[in-house]
């Protein structure tokens, strides 16, 4: 009788762990909606309201990488950050060719991290540098369709 209680005990906890490590996991479909934000400027002189958004879309450092559904409260938070990340649509077959090259795997948790290490783009972000917008033949903010020609430049 105690035994039996044991193993429920453990069966229990075994599949608390793996439902946890599934929800940990991101995981898309090629139906969905994805937009991809890559962060490009650094931490000096953020307002505390910026940092903390960043800190909610795990863009840490320059050069991250994260890919979330396109959702109106991800657009919002992006749209938030605007000044210092640059974001866009993608397709799941480069969302593929992402995970591929630059997934890490997260050994505490054991699944894939949320954030991708990108390298910086060959050839740099554009000819205005990284303070004016994609407008404006800048790099920040909303790349719409155009984020497949950098993303693939920072692999």
């Amino acid at each position: 009788m105690a035994q039996q209680k044991q193993n429920n005990k453990q069966s229990s906890k075994k599949e608390a762990k793996e439902s946890s490590e599934s929800a940990d996991a991101v995981k898309f479909t090629e139906q969905d909606q994805l937009v991809v934000a890559v962060r490009i400027r650094g931490l000096v002189r953020v307002p505390g309201h910026i940092k903390d958004t960043l800190q909610m879309l795990n863009l840490h450092k320059k050069n991250f990488c994260c890919v979330y559904k396109d959702t109106p409260s991800i657009r919002g938070m992006l749209q938030k950050v605007k000044d210092y990340i640059t974001f866009g649509t993608i397709d799941y077959a480069l969302y593929t060719q992402i995970v591929e090259k630059r997934a890490e795997k997260d050994v505490k948790k054991n699944c894939m991290k949320k954030f991708f290490r990108l390298h910086p783009p060959r050839k740099g972000y554009g000819r205005k540098g990284v303070k004016v917008p994609f407008a404006n033949s800048g790099a920040l903010g909303d790349r719409k369709n155009e984020m497949k020609d950098l993303l693939i430049r920072m692999l």
